[in-house]
């Protein structure tokens, strides 16, 4: 295996290949805090955790910046930087923030860390049916169709002995309008009838799991759902999927009180 040794005046950091695996894996998450380094990078402690980030931001491997919390501290944020991205041969597609710049609020970032946290969960959790594999996670820059202005938060597939699930999702943390919400219900409908999907991806069907900040936000988004559709969308929260896992009992249909699987045995 290649091994690489970066640094200056002679202090080199021997990178390990959980160091280059995190930063691939960050050229589609953007940004990471500690928390997330530890799912991705497999890293046993707290401590360890932090000392590495630390290491990879002073290397200019990552760039490190600070989120105001709501107790009023601090919470370290990374991304990569240009030389980590080159060093991994992926694109560099980072936010743009100083180093160690302190920021307050900033709704990129909160819905960043949200997505982030279900791609996290599909990757990185053990599945609960045997035999079922993570296959892949697309990000989008671009609409789904031309003149279509549907973005997904991403897109999963994972197979399993039965089928391979293939879903775009959807993370809501409360800044649409029903208005939006509507329109894009709309747009998903026509792109699961047009058979582009299909052809774009070569699967013969899709879901749209939604995602959202709150229980009382799901129910609402379920309601403009359920006026144009039973079919393809699937619901949960933030904090089911953190306290039950993404493979658990957990999302509803757009109709009825029902809990469901994503897969079954």
């Amino acid at each position: 295996m290649k091994s690489f040794t970066v640094g200056t005046k002679g202090k080199g950091l021997v990178l390990q290949e959980r160091d280059r695996h995190l930063l691939r894996e960050l050229g589609t998450m953007r940004l990471i805090d500690r928390e997330q380094a530890k799912i991705v990078a497999g890293f046993g402690s707290t401590t360890r955790a932090n000392t590495r980030l630390l290491a990879l931001a002073r290397a200019h491997l990552l760039t490190r910046f600070f989120m105001g919390t709501s107790g009023g501290g601090q919470k370290a944020l990374y991304s990569l930087s240009r030389m980590g991205a080159n060093l991994v041969e992926i694109t560099y597609r980072s936010p743009r923030r100083h180093l160690d710049e302190v920021i307050t609020t900033d709704s990129f970032v909160h819905h960043q860390m949200a997505i982030n946290q279900v791609y996290c969960a599909f990757k990185y959790q053990p599945f609960l049916v045997r035999g079922v594999e993570f296959v892949r996670w697309l990000t989008f820059r671009q609409p789904l169709e031309a003149g279509a202005r549907l973005i997904p938060d991403g897109y999963c597939e994972v197979k399993s002995p039965r089928e391979i699930l293939a879903s775009f999702v959807e993370v809501d943390l409360g800044n649409e309008g029903f208005a939006i919400w509507k329109q894009k219900v709309q747009a998903y409908l026509r792109y699961a009838v047009s058979g582009n999907f299909e052809s774009h991806f070569q699967r013969p069907r899709f879901r749209v799991l939604v995602i959202v900040n709150s229980e009382r936000r799901l129910q609402a988004i379920r309601r403009v759902v359920a006026g144009l559709t039973d079919k393809i969308f699937w619901f949960s929260t933030l904090d089911s999927i953190a306290e039950h896992g993404v493979w658990s009992e957990i999302w509803l249909r757009p109709r009825g009180d029902e809990k469901h699987m994503l897969l079954h045995p």
